[in-house]
């Protein structure tokens, strides 16, 4: 198996287990049109699978084609980017004065990503750069700012120390 196809099966894994979905649920949803033990061997790389079915993959999930590819999102440098995860219920309890450019930011990634469970929302840290230049501050003001505000966790702060730079 090449080392593209294993990555190529962790992407389309990664996918369905973003919609919540099993193996079998696949199946289900797609009314047999997929079975699982083939979407099983895509996802082991056991099987090659064609960029037709790839399309009528995406076309399923209701994704671009390209989120279903390894090489398709951006290669950055360095680090993993630092994921930063919001407490919008939180959020939604602070004046708006206060969390007015923070909440529209968060309601336009939501809107962006069509994900509106409402309870929590990942973002990157370098997310936080830019809002850090909305609020006049500097980043490591911000995530102090939203940890005190109860918008970010305690246990944020040693991933974004390094931020400031």
């Amino acid at each position: 198996m090449s080392d593209y196809a294993k990555a190529l099966g962790a992407r389309l894994r990664a996918i369905r287990n973003q919609q919540g979905l099993s193996l079998q649920g696949v199946e289900e949803k797609s009314g047999g049109r997929w079975k699982a033990v083939v979407i099983g061997s895509y996802e082991r790389g056991d099987r090659a699978v064609t960029v037709q079915k790839l399309a009528e993959l995406a076309n399923f999930y209701s994704i671009p084609i390209a989120e279903l590819l390894p090489d398709a999102r951006p290669v950055r440098g360095g680090d993993p980017a630092t994921k930063v995860v919001l407490n919008l219920e939180r959020l939604g309890q602070l004046p708006a004065e206060l969390a007015g450019p923070l909440a529209r930011y968060a309601a336009t990634i939501q809107s962006q990503r069509g994900d509106y469970n409402g309870r929590v929302l990942s973002i990157r840290g370098e997310d936080l750069k830019s809002l850090a230049i909305i609020y006049d501050i500097t980043p490591g003001e911000l995530t102090d700012q939203l940890i005190t505000w109860g918008v970010l966790a305690p246990d944020a702060r040693p991933a974004m120390e390094n931020m400031d730079a």
